[in-house]
């Protein structure tokens, strides 16, 4: 039995979908003027690890996963570069679309752009207006008036009266009250724009979530999931206008991932404490980076060092190195360790208990090794290899784990087995001096020689 903890009710609750078997969930995605950082791909690792899990339970998953191709953040990061938005927004895409394929993050079902629904944006808009829900300001913006809004609050727990009170930005003339929100800015010079009903101008980043998602999704639909950063005032603001526009209720149930932390601060480009995925990726294998974000529940913060990414790798070394030389069987169905997998799993995706099971795998796997009792290695190999894959975990080739690629100026592999066979030859003619001085060149450069039998096995370290 499934339970998500809902920041809505701020509770766990059972699961039950909209229609039998089928889940409709919304992210929200990246706004693209830079690199990922470590924050984003926690937000893709997580809700990827959600959607694997949902569908290996049987459930037909529609994922969308918007785009934020228009913004301040962006124009302004445009004319800095002096080329248009759209060049650098599709630049940043495609880098995304990379670190995303290197961490093995599945794409989403849908992955809609800001700049290609402008037409429903407006449409939504204008229902608003027309519904006494929004305004234009005397400067030709348009605003959403959450006065008119009465249960504004309910997701983030705060209470209008006392957002007013504690409002410190510039009173803004503009607006009938310093909560509401803006829909629809008008178009400065030099900037993008769209033509509208109110003029030329561009939408403002709450709007475009709630016209993507009901979209694609339906006016209900079941998730909503982000960042925790966006619980207010973005996901407070698209429930706001949703259920204003539609009369509808928004989504059933609301995940937030929590932060990445360095020195106690939420990893963020605002603060200028940020490793970007590229950069880690220099120093760690992506899955190691995929392994370390798993290692703490989603909704918990994660504290961010190069300790707990060298922890992930000699974790999943351990997983690889059960599964190493096994010819790996069909996987055996309702094992308790499956059981214990599900349980971990259903209780809102507690990824900590999920790897906690992996190791119990990994730890029966060698014991049955060591006992020559090779049809259940290979049978609990099988397993481990299908449980970790709901994680997007021991996807690669085995081999590949250990002898990876050469750092620069290092062997390559076909050098490295070329030594290897040489040194298996040298052991069978009992020229124990030669192998003895390959195996001591070979560990000089990093390769360790791993001897069964006649036969020999090496890795990097």
């Amino acid at each position: 039995m499934l339970k998500i903890y809902n920041s809505l009710s701020n509770q766990k609750e059972v699961f039950t979908p909209i229609e039998e078997n089928k889940i409709r969930l919304y992210v929200c995605g990246m706004t693209v003027y830079d690199h990922c950082h470590l924050g984003h791909a926690r937000v893709l690792v997580v809700f990827d690890v959600i959607v694997r899990y949902l569908r290996a339970s049987g459930y037909d998953v529609n994922y969308v996963r918007n785009i934020t191709d228009i913004d301040d953040k962006i124009i302004k990061r445009a004319n800095k570069n002096g080329e248009h938005f759209k060049q650098l927004t599709e630049r940043f895409i495609d880098a995304m679309h990379e670190d995303e394929q290197a961490l093995g993050v599945q794409s989403p079902t849908h992955e809609p752009k800001a700049t290609d629904n402008i037409e429903e944006i407006i449409t939504m808009i204008s229902t608003l207006i027309d519904k006494g829900y929004a305004y234009q300001g005397k400067s030709g913006d348009v605003y959403y008036d959450v006065s008119k809004f009465e249960t504004y609050g309910k997701l983030s727990g705060h209470n209008s009266d006392d957002l007013r009170s504690g409002e410190r930005v510039a009173v803004n003339e503009d607006k009938d009250d310093p909560l509401d929100f803006v829909l629809w800015k008008m178009a400065k010079p030099e900037e993008p724009f769209w033509e509208s009903p109110w003029g030329q101008g561009r939408p403002g980043w709450h709007i475009e979530c709630s016209a993507m998602s009901t979209k694609l999704l339906g006016n209900h639909f079941d998730i909503h999931g982000g960042g925790r950063d966006l619980q207010f005032p973005h996901h407070e603001n698209e429930i706001a206008q949703s259920e204003a526009c539609t009369g509808e209720h928004f989504a059933n149930y609301w995940m937030h991932n929590g932060f990445i932390r360095i020195d106690e601060e939420k990893m963020s480009k605002s603060l200028n404490n940020f490793f970007t995925v590229r950069d880690v990726l220099k120093q760690f294998k992506a899955e190691e980076i995929r392994y370390f974000m798993l290692t703490s529940q989603y909704r918990s913060p994660l504290n961010y060092s190069t300790d707990q990414l060298e922890a992930a790798g000699a974790s999943l070394d351990r997983f690889y190195k059960a599964m190493r030389g096994l010819k790996l069987a069909e996987a055996p169905h309702d094992t308790d360790y499956e059981k214990r997998f599900i349980t971990a799993m259903d209780d809102d995706f507690n990824t900590p208990e999920a790897l906690a099971v992996l190791f119990d795998l990994a730890h029966d796997i060698n014991r049955a090794k060591q006992s020559n009792n090779n049809s259940e290695a290979e049978a609990l190999g099988a397993l481990l290899k299908k449980l970790a894959g709901q994680l997007g975990l021991l996807e690669g080739e085995i081999e590949d784990w250990f002898k990876g690629e050469s750092s620069e100026g290092g062997l390559n592999n076909a050098d490295i087995e070329t030594l290897v066979q040489q040194r298996i030859e040298a052991k069978a003619n009992k020229d124990w001096a030669t192998a003895d001085k390959i195996r001591d060149e070979l560990k000089e450069q990093g390769i360790t020689l791993e001897d069964k039998g006649t036969e020999t096995s090496w890795r990097r370290d």
